[in-house]
């Protein structure tokens, strides 16, 4: 299952992406996480590895830097119980101080029960 989220910020591209490839910043804008708790590597840096713990449940992801090509595009691996989720972030300068960041999200799930659902929860 794949998703396509657009979003239009109002900031510079450079700092917006700096901002976002800090995971030390995702429960800023990510109201249900909350922390991310660093596993290996540089945190942040192609490579490295952290945990994202919400703040209720358990559905714990562990993140894995795929590539950081700043400030032009991050990839990112998250790998929970049950599913998989493949993420390229790209930012584009539309005005001045105004950036677009588009964010592709392929969704794989992990066992039959888990593909079965994803399959209708498409619909």
């Amino acid at each position: 299952m794949k998703s396509v989220v657009k979003l239009d910020i109002q900031a510079p591209r450079d700092a917006v992406a700096l901002l976002f490839a800090d995971p030390a910043n995702n429960p800023k804008w990510m109201h249900d996480l909350d922390r991310c708790e660093p596993m290996a590597g540089t945190v942040g840096m192609p490579g490295s590895t952290y945990r994202m713990v919400p703040k209720k449940g358990d559905m714990v992801f562990v993140a894995t830097v795929l590539s950081r090509d700043l400030p032009e595009k991050v990839k990112l691996l998250l790998d929970g119980r049950n599913l998989v989720v493949s993420i390229t972030d790209r930012f584009r300068a539309t005005s001045q101080g105004v950036t677009t960041m588009l964010s592709e999200e392929d969704f794989r799930f992990k066992g039959m029960f888990s593909r079965v659902f994803g399959f209708v929860a498409q619909r």
